[in-house]
């Protein structure tokens, strides 16, 4: 029998309250498309015969196992390395400069993980720039990745990936200095660059209090999917959660203006990135 992938307006619409409540993401009018994409694999795993059925379902408190799979469905975005390549530039010749002299490990927040390649490419980038200035950072640096998506997150720790993966933004020089064969087809980061990072599964919707003190944040092409309140809460904490003067990377098509006044703006070329006010 071929799964009924049909959902009715009212149904679309719990879903759409259900996504937002758990994780503030907004869905707008136009992407019923996405949620039969996304949760149409779950149909077979979880042996319903409905997209109808399954969203239902869902919405029980009780299918727990269920729900944290649709969200890990509907949360999981793809992603590469070194991805839009100028933030992790403004990176090694901007950001880290500022904070080299630094007396106390450097703390680096990845706030939407994903499958890892966004904390892997950081801790790539302050393993280069520490080789070209050696004195810098004598405590060391370390990158803390969080994301929603436990599936992903275990995916992160395991720091494997196959070919195609590693073709997504990953040079060829890169990949000979970082990685190496685990295998099956399979390409592993090298200890110097797992060392530095670690992973925590949270939704950004909760409190940061028990990540402590960062000096840099990314969160990059995540505030795209949240409504304005969601996204100015979410901007206020990522404020509280920072040192003084430290630095937010946002996406290319994410801005602060008019959300929040905690941050001055400093235009790059390419590029902007947010300092907190003292």
């Amino acid at each position: 029998m071929v799964p009924n992938r049909d959902l009715q307006d009212s149904e679309y619409k719990m879903f759409r309250d259900f996504l937002e409540q758990q994780c503030g993401i907004v869905l707008g009018d136009n992407k019923l498309y996405l949620v039969k994409s996304r949760l149409g694999p779950l149909m077979a795993r979880f042996n319903v015969g409905s997209l109808s059925e399954l969203v239902t379902k869902t919405l029980s408190p009780f299918e727990r196992q269920l729900r944290s799979a649709v969200i890990d469905a509907m949360t999981t975005n793809e992603t590469l390395w070194f991805r839009d390549s100028y933030p992790f530039e403004l990176l090694k010749k901007q950001v880290l400069p500022e904070l080299e002299k630094t007396t106390r490990q450097l703390k680096i927040w990845s706030a939407a993980s994903s499958s890892g390649q966004e904390p892997y490419s950081i801790a790539m980038t302050g393993l280069e720039y520490q080789q070209s200035r050696p004195n810098a950072f004598n405590m060391g640096l370390h990158i803390l990745g969080t994301d929603i998506s436990n599936t992903m997150l275990e995916y992160c720790q395991r720091a494997e990936y196959d070919g195609l993966a590693l073709s997504r933004g990953l040079s060829p020089e890169r990949r000979s200095k970082f990685f190496e064969d685990s295998g099956n087809g399979m390409m592993r980061l090298k200890a110097a660059v797992r060392k530095n990072v670690s992973f925590r599964h949270l939704n950004l919707l909760d409190s940061y209090t028990l990540l402590g003190k960062f000096d840099i944040i990314f969160c990059r092409n995540v505030l795209i999917y949240f409504s304005p309140e969601v996204k100015a809460k979410i901007i206020r904490q990522f404020a509280g959660a920072l040192a003084p003067r430290g630095f937010l990377i946002l996406g290319a098509s994410e801005s602060l203006s008019s959300i929040n006044s905690d941050f001055e703006m400093i235009r790059c070329n390419p590029g902007i990135i947010y300092r907190k006010k003292v």
